[in-house]
């Protein structure tokens, strides 16, 4: 059994506090016996185009990557770090770090999508005017969990997905920060979506709801089952959501509908 924990926070423009927050918080979800933690997308810094250049750390030497890793240590604990942004050689990346029990780095991923949009009345926002995309998939393995990674609008293309169920994951997390436009529409609708393509868990975590931020940000983090289902659900405000997940849940839902058995790749796949 594996007990995740979504961590919805609130992200304050100092970053001193906002890691003090997050560390009260990672403490209270290990308490609660949660042994796979994770954070939201940009979980130290407010998320926008004129912040990342500004709150990025580099790996080796990064004030909230070193808190990470020795707070996984020391609750011994696996610890999904959000993202945060990341500068390496002039570059700038929306990286998710994720951390094990003995507080060493067992994953790093970059986002490989990104969140350049423009809705007509909505919201316009385009990462690559600052962030460079990631090119690897990646994943991280505890006991007989496999887990895949995402960041935010990964969330909506199913090639990444897809590609993780290929390598046998269990479980999807996508640290994220949809906005008032996108949430609502389509928030869980994508997380359940991915979870029933795939037949697996799908978890995604965002940020608490500002509405004075310069971005807001839907909230909800969701966890849902290999079902379909929505398994745990926040609100709005600041929040831990837990959920117990179950190998054999996977099992059962492959057994009962088997997609995979079914699949005419000799009509459609090239």
């Amino acid at each position: 059994m594996l007990r995740l924990a979504l961590i919805q926070l609130n992200v304050n423009a100092k970053k001193s506090l906002t890691l003090s927050n997050t560390k009260t918080l990672i403490e209270e979800a290990a308490k609660n016996q949660a042994n796979l933690i994770c954070l939201p997308e940009c979980f130290n810094c407010p998320y926008g185009i004129n912040y990342f250049k500004e709150y990025s750390e580099k790996a080796d030497s990064s004030e909230t990557c070193q808190l990470m890793s020795s707070l996984a240590k020391e609750l011994s604990i696996h610890l999904i770090a959000g993202s945060i942004p990341e500068e390496d050689e002039g570059n700038y990346y929306n990286t998710c770090f994720v951390y094990g029990p003995d507080g060493s780095q067992v994953a790093k991923y970059r986002k490989i999508h990104l969140f350049d949009i423009d809705v007509p009345g909505g919201i316009k926002f385009k990462e690559s005017e600052v962030l460079s995309p990631g090119n690897n998939l990646t994943s991280f393995s505890i006991g007989p969990w496999k887990i895949g990674l995402g960041i935010c609008y990964d969330l909506r293309f199913t090639g990444l997905s897809k590609a993780y169920e290929k390598e046998g994951c269990h479980l999807l997390v996508y640290p994220g920060a949809f906005n008032m436009t996108t949430g609502p529409k389509h928030w869980e609708l994508l997380i359940r979506a991915r979870s029933a393509d795939h037949q697996l868990y799908t978890a995604a975590c965002s940020p608490a709801r500002d509405d004075n931020a310069q971005y807001v940000a839907w909230a909800h983090s969701t966890i849902c089952s290999p079902w379909a289902e929505v398994v745990a659900k926040a609100g709005t405000s600041v929040e831990i959501v837990y959920a117990d997940l179950d190998l054999e849940e996977i099992t059962k839902v492959r057994r009962a509908i088997p997609i995979r058995d079914q699949q005419r790749t000799d009509v459609y796949d090239s």
